[in-house]
């Protein structure tokens, strides 16, 4: 089950130099991409300061957070800034989450 439509994304925005090359394209839900937009850096909520973004061709997500009970948690600023501008903790997405892993447990 999925709340959510993908799409290929651009790490790098075109408008940021970004090219079409493999390693600058993510697969991606619509609604994430269009949090992100064109977006290089967040604001880390945690400490309030700039932050650029996870970039998936170049970062490795179990270093940076991790997933319980359906909720994302940022250990670096990358992933908070990251969370938070996504809005991956959104209720919606938190219950798919979290149905999904019940169904699928051994995937957790």
């Amino acid at each position: 089950m999925t709340i959510a439509e993908f799409e290929i994304d651009h790490v790098i925005a075109r408008k940021h130099n970004g090219s079409d090359s493999f390693e600058n394209l993510a697969w991606t839900c619509f609604r994430c991409n269009a949090h992100k937009g064109t977006d290089l850096a967040s604001v880390d909520p945690q400490s309030g300061k700039i932050a650029t973004l996870f970039n998936p061709r170049k970062n490795k997500w179990h270093q940076h957070s991790e997933l319980k009970k359906g909720v994302v948690h940022g250990f670096t600023p990358k992933a908070r800034a990251t969370i938070a501008l996504l809005r991956m903790n959104e209720q919606e997405y938190v219950n798919s989450r979290r149905e999904y892993f019940e169904l699928h447990p051994d995937e957790m």
